[in-house]
């Protein structure tokens, strides 16, 4: 896969540098070809020596090298290669990524380049959770910068939590994810998955059993095919696959919220089992048993993220897919929905208990569009996420060729 590929790297200073080189050798063993660029920091914790090494190149570390800037040297490294990997990203980096700072040749390249670009966050659990960082990493990937990890841990500091660098083998993926081939290269999918959680009081909430796993399923098989996919999850019990961009959420409305911010996108596929209502006012306490009467939970209808999107008269993408989860009347239900929410294609699934669709590992689906619906047999989720990953590769190709001729 990513053989004669080649790849900048742009190790940043922090503890997990270390895990840079091995991330050098694992790109190595599949025939890329790795430059390394070493930051000042992280020269504190590997050398020139062992980076050079193991990627048998020659590192480069300062932006006013006068043999190299005589050939706008920083300008050359930024675009020959095919993808830009920042990995560790610390917050610093990620702060001048975001700012637009170019005040050494880390961050001049990653403002000269016109490639795509990869990070590999890396910090202080409380650094990573800080609303500067998480801005910075929102303004990040609303420009198009890709993100592996970072992965939940105990930190060289001693403390636990998010924040460590993904694995080599984790960032490779995403290398690969980032550089595949396929029908759907250059296209952005937005993928929502799992489920919602609508708080009732601190420790309560409202939910249902979707897993994930579809949504994470059908993220997968786009990425696999050239997507750049932004992936928008609740709290699910399968993790994200890698190489997409990970936007994660607990209420519908911040699913809303993130899912506008993820627009324009050329198709949407809406897998998320999003809750219908939330408590209309959550407790900020937890809610104790009286002895004398139960509590009154007042409701309220959540956003219809799929109908919103459905139907913007502006940044629609072309494709907007949902899913319909039903236990009765399954195609007449789905179909209605469809006609009502105003999107393009439903997957209809019978999920009444004696299925095990819902947090199973295979699905049946119906495809339902305008004119047809289209019984697929029942499969792995894998296996379904391929079909329509396919069918939507297809379709977004057809329709770019009738703009053509048009």
């Amino acid at each position: 896969m990513l053989a004669g590929k080649h790849i900048l790297l742009i190790i940043g200073g922090g503890i997990a540098a270390f895990k840079s080189l091995d991330l050098i050798r694992r790109l190595r063993e599949r025939g890329a070809k790795v430059t390394p660029v070493l930051t000042k920091a992280g020269a504190e914790f590997v050398t020139p020596l062992s980076v050079s090494g193991l990627a048998a190149q020659k590192v480069y570390q300062d932006l006013f090298d006068l043999t190299d800037e005589a050939e706008m040297g920083h300008i050359e490294l930024s675009r020959a290669a095919d993808l830009i990997v920042v990995a560790p990203a610390t917050a610093d980096l990620m702060a001048k990524m975001a700012s637009g700072l170019a005040n050494d040749l880390a961050s001049t390249l990653l403002l000269a380049t016109d490639k795509r670009v990869l990070i590999a966050p890396s910090m202080n659990v409380r650094m990573w959770e800080h609303p500067a960082t998480q801005r910075n990493l929102a303004t990040l990937q609303r420009d198009g910068v890709l993100s592996v990890g970072p992965d939940e841990g105990d930190m060289a500091c001693g403390e636990y939590g998010p924040g460590r660098m993904a694995e080599p083998l984790e960032i490779v993926a995403a290398v690969d994810a980032a550089l595949a081939d396929g029908p759907l290269k250059g296209k952005h999918v937005l993928v929502t998955s799992g489920p919602t959680h609508e708080p009732i009081d601190p420790v309560r909430y409202i939910a249902n059993r979707s897993s994930g796993a579809q949504g994470t399923a059908i993220a997968k098989a786009l990425v696999a095919r050239g997507a750049h996919v932004t992936f928008v999850t609740g709290p699910a019990d399968v993790p994200p696959p890698h190489g997409v961009d990970v936007v994660s959420i607990q209420t519908a409305q911040e699913m809303l919220t993130a899912v506008q911010a993820a627009l324009p996108a050329d198709a949407a596929v809406f897998a998320a089992a999003v809750a219908d209502w939330r408590v209309e006012s959550a407790s900020d306490s937890k809610i104790k048993k009286s002895g004398k009467k139960l509590p009154t939970i007042a409701f309220a209808e959540n956003p219809d993220i799929l109908a919103t999107v459905s139907q913007l008269k502006t940044g629609r993408p072309a494709l907007v897919v949902g899913f319909a989860a039903e236990t009765d009347d399954v195609i007449a239900h789905a179909t209605a929905k469809r006609e009502r929410k105003g999107c393009d294609w439903i997957l209809a699934n019978d999920v009444s208990p004696e299925t095990g669709i819902m947090g199973g590992a295979e699905n049946a689906v119906t495809l339902i569009s305008a004119d047809k619906a289209e019984p697929w047999p029942r499969m792995g989720k894998d296996a379904v996420a391929a079909r329509l990953a396919d069918l939507i590769a297809e379709t977004l190709a057809t329709s770019a060729k009738g703009r053509a001729a048009t």
